[in-house]
């Protein structure tokens, strides 16, 4: 069911802007049949917006009556008024600031006017809203809204309003709709189904409709409400009054509920609590033990002459360094990890019970902070998991920091191809086909026990999403101890919305774990092994087997509130602790500084906080925003005459998208809700990345990004490729943003408009010819070739030993340079060219070749045909480096006798695993 408007704060924000004018239209109007007209189309609205504003407490359903009343009354110069400070209200977001003075402005009648109200500019809380779902009368309701006002302290920093809802349904719509929403109170058996649900909102509340509450008992109703609030919005608080005696209550309810309440009649100890948790959440640990840091006097016998800002502000030189950056940042900077601060290697206080909290608030079992990015997040994880000749299956197109700590752990790659999207230069993501298969080819060599990982990247650079469960569930079925690491880089604001979530290791590794310990499950296995045909391979993991351990890399500042650098690591993996701990300590010890910056680690600790009690929020409107971006380019003719931002079906192939989806938005039909598509496709489209293709512009893709946007407008984009630009939208981006980039867009537009009509008919040729070679003469997207016989793990099996070949290299007399123009001639002779190193372009930004890789005539052809400006690995002045025969001649001998050898060898450990298993 589709929508002109991507989301409901959209169409209510519209609808208060489309009452705003026909209120100011019909205070003006005289003709009597032309008012009469004019007021049913506002009542429209006004009906419109009552079967919206029931799920806010500002302006709210009672505010929405009133003025259909003053309608009624002919007070149309009062409602207009009221209408116009209402829409300047929600827009500017100022009714969060100081709720009680609104709401007293609006119930007395009297208009809003900052230049008396003194108190309504200067007092500032934090406001938020608390769901409270029983069936009650509108009476009751306003007697209750006024015992939790009265506590509400003026003193307070955290002042809420109520908002009651009466049923199941009407409460996760509610928590849907409404990003005020900080905590549930659930009184026991509120009602099943909404009697409110109109055809307007129906498009937005798909996750509640099918919701099957047929053989749901009315006792079991606020139960099952609170498991579905933990499931939609984790964060929040969820508070369960109840008359069932606590002896009879379940343990699955009593974990889904911060506490629960036995016929409570004075709502104080609720109040008290609901202020409680959101303090809980408010906490940071780090952040704030830096700040009370910050005001001790302090004299410093250490290192760091910059503390405390004495070697800047005494100074005759650098004073404007200073000023610039102000007087905090140098009182927290320390080398101090006393004085009520901590260590980052060995955490006992602050910072511990910061990471923490950040498990929490992603999902994982445990987190673990990073300041030197998730670069060597990366190498921390693989280098705590991965010994040396472990078997490794690794998207070929993951960030570099993957294949380098591939070499420091000696770790075998099995390199996987991501499907190409050769139009474009880009690459797409790894089919759950090809994982499966090199699987099965190593299960086939004897080498399925060797094999310990599976690290993908989730989302990628330009927005593919895998559907993270499925991929679990079918390499579980065939290896059920692999390790799976998800580079989330991209990805860490994921978990704060559900549709994204979904799609997150965190979550799934959760949900996995008590998937797989249910009788259910267990139930379904064994009937799926009774009907397998005689020699088929079990389609689902063996509960009895299977272990979760799954592990997330996040570059937090890439998407979420930290400074540059802030990343993080999250964990779960029910081995951990008995196999893992003392390993990643060591490797966290290894490649993290012992001088961390504390700066990078406030910033992550009050990122957290954010993303606890607004995340869903900002994620929300992120999206939104990106929406809003693709739907303006692809309506405004003039700008889809030389830009086109790439939908789902130019991304991903429709084998990949058994939904259908192939575009968000169409001028026809509206927005397509794409949760459907995120719960069942094997890949989808992250719309918050945003590929624009400037290929009809006749612009390159590194043009258009340096000398258009960055050096005329100041407006930053991700990357680039042949003809193509990244554009993402972030938690970070307004509305502002969003037009300057689109008038941006159109300037282009009527420049490239002026200088094509300038053409003469020979230039015009020449000019089309240009295009046509940039959207259609495009590089051939070479695969992965292979490892040379001297650095295969086994012969003819998937892997190979890229820690050899790295170092081998080192050897100067072992390697040449062979210019690129003549690496064709030496293929065409035969002649095997083997790479000793990495070789990166950028774009796309990942190695085309590796230490120990052959060299095909595609990937060469690609390299002669890249027109980028770095390559790193490749010097074009000297050409590609490369192992000489001599050495290749000399690395096969010694293969050949290094395999002998291990065989005659009675202490070799696979031969000694192998007859322990006889």
């Amino acid at each position: 069911m589709n929508s002109k408007h991507y989301n409901i704060n959209q169409l209510r924000i519209d609808l208060w802007n489309e009452l705003k004018e026909k209120s100011n239209v019909v205070v003006r109007v005289q003709n009597t049949d032309a008012l009469t007209e004019h007021l049913t189309e506002m009542n429209e609205v006004l009906n419109n917006l009552l079967s919206i504003e029931q799920y806010f407490s500002f302006p709210g359903a009672p505010l929405v009556t009133r003025l259909i009343k003053a309608v009624k009354k002919g007070e149309l110069k009062a409602m207009s008024n009221q209408v116009a400070e209402i829409v300047s209200l929600l827009v500017s977001d100022e009714y969060r600031i100081n709720p009680e003075i609104i709401h007293e402005k609006f119930n007395g009648g009297t208009s809003i006017d900052s230049n008396k109200d003194k108190a309504y500019n200067k007092v500032k809380s934090n406001y938020f809203e608390v769901l409270y779902v029983e069936d009650i009368s509108s009476k009751d309701e306003a007697i209750l809204k006024n015992k939790f006002k009265e506590l509400v302290s003026p003193q307070s920093t955290l002042t809420y309003d109520i908002v009651v809802q009466r049923s199941f349904q009407d409460a996760l719509i509610c928590l849907f709709f409404n990003y005020n929403i900080q905590a549930a109170c659930i009184r026991y058996a509120p009602l099943q189904l909404s009697t409110n649900i109109t055809k307007l909102i129906k498009p937005f509340i798909q996750n509640v409709l099918k919701i099957n509450l047929t053989n749901v008992s009315d006792s079991d109703l606020g139960p099952l409400l609170g498991k579905y609030i933990h499931q939609f919005r984790p964060e929040l608080d969820i508070y369960y009054i109840t008359d069932t005696s606590l002896t009879h209550l379940e343990d699955s309810t009593v974990k889904t509920f911060r506490r629960i309440f036995y016929r409570m009649e004075d709502v104080q100890e609720l109040h008290l609590t609901i202020i409680s948790g959101i303090n809980d959440r408010f906490e940071t640990p780090f952040y704030t033990a830096l700040t009370e840091y910050s005001k001790k006097p302090t004299s410093v016998f250490h290192a760091m002459p910059i503390s405390r800002g004495n070697s800047v502000f005494k100074s005759r030189w650098i004073t404007d360094f200073g000023d610039f950056y102000g007087r905090n940042v140098f009182l927290a900077e320390t080398s101090a990890t006393n004085g009520g601060l901590d260590s980052l290697l060995q955490p006992k206080g602050p910072l511990k019970k910061a990471q923490e909290k950040a498990a929490k608030a992603y999902g994982a079992e445990h987190t673990f902070f990073v300041t030197n990015g998730t670069s060597t997040a990366n190498k921390i994880v693989l280098q705590a998991l991965i010994k040396p000749s472990d078997v490794v299956l690794i998207d070929r197109d993951c960030h570099k920091s993957h294949h380098y700590g591939l070499v420091l752990t000696g770790a075998f790659p099995v390199y996987l191809d991501s499907y190409p999207i050769e139009e474009y230069s880009m690459y797409g993501a790894v089919p759950l086909r090809i994982i499966k298969e090199r699987l099965i080819a190593l299960k086939n060599a004897g080498r399925l026990d060797k094999v310990k990982m599976l690290l993908l990247t989730n989302c990628t650079f330009d927005g593919l999403v895998y559907n993270v469960e499925k991929v679990m569930e079918e390499v579980l079925a065939i290896k059920p101890d692999m390790i799976f690491l998800w580079d989330e880089a991209w990805f860490a604001f994921a978990s704060f919305t559900y549709t994204y979530k979904q799609r997150t290791g965190m979550y799934v590794a959760q949900k996995l774990f008590h998937k797989y310990r249910s009788d259910a499950y267990k139930a379904t296995y064994a009937a799926h092994i009774a009907a397998l045909a005689p020699n088929a391979l079990p389609t689902m993991p063996n509960p009895y087997l299977v272990k979760i351990r799954v592990y997330a890399t996040q570059s937090t500042h890439k998407t979420l509130s930290s400074f540059r650098q802030g990343s993080m690591i999250q964990i779960w993996d029910e081995e951990y602790s008995r196999r893992v701990a003392d390993n990643f300590q060591e490797s966290y010890m290894t490649h993290t500084t012992t001088s961390a910056n504390y700066q990078i680690l406030a910033s992550l600790d009050a990122g957290r906080r954010q993303v606890e009690l607004e995340g869903y929020e900002l994620v929300e409107k992120s999206i939104e925003m990106a929406m809003v971006l693709r739907s303006k380019v692809q309506n405004h003719p003039k700008l889809s005459k030389y830009f086109h931002i790439l939908n789902v079906k130019d991304i991903i192939p429709a084998t990949y998208r058994a939904c259908g989806l192939s575009e968000y938005y169409t001028v026809e039909d509206g927005w397509d809700k794409m949760e459907e598509s995120w719960e069942k496709d094997e890949f989808v489209l992250d719309p918050t990345k945003i590929t624009l293709s400037v290929g009809k512009a006749g612009i390159t893709g590194d043009m258009f990004k340096n000398t258009y946007l960055m050096d005329r407008f100041n407006i930053q984009v991700n990357k680039t490729s042949r003809n193509t630009i990244l554009l993402m939208t972030n938690i970070g981006t307004t509305r502002g943003s969003v037009t300057f980039l689109i008038n941006a867009l159109l300037q282009i537009a009527d420049e490239l408009d002026e200088s094509n009509r300038s053409l003469n008919k020979r230039e015009a040729e020449i000019s089309e010819k240009h295009i046509q070679s940039l959207i259609h003469d495009v590089p051939p997207l070479p695969d992965f070739s292979s490892f040379h016989s001297s650095f295969q793990a086994s012969p003819g099996v998937p892997g190979g030993n890229i820690r050899e070949a790295f170092f081998l290299a080192y050897e100067e007399d072992l390697c040449e340079y062979i210019p690129l123009s003549e690496c064709l001639e030496a293929l065409s002779k035969n002649r095997d060219l083997v790479s000793t190193s990495f070789v990166i372009p950028y774009p796309p930004g990942f190695p085309i070749l590796v230490p120990g890789q052959v060299m095909s005539k595609e990937i060469i052809k690609f390299m002669i045909a890249l027109d980028v400006k770095e390559i790193h690995g490749y010097r074009a002045e000297l050409g590609l480096k490369v192992f000489t025969v001599e050495a290749l001649n000399r690395k096969n001998t010694l293969s050949a006798m290094g395999a002998m050898g291990a065989m005659m060898n009675p202490f070799n450990t696979d031969e000694v695993k192998i007859k322990g298993k006889k």
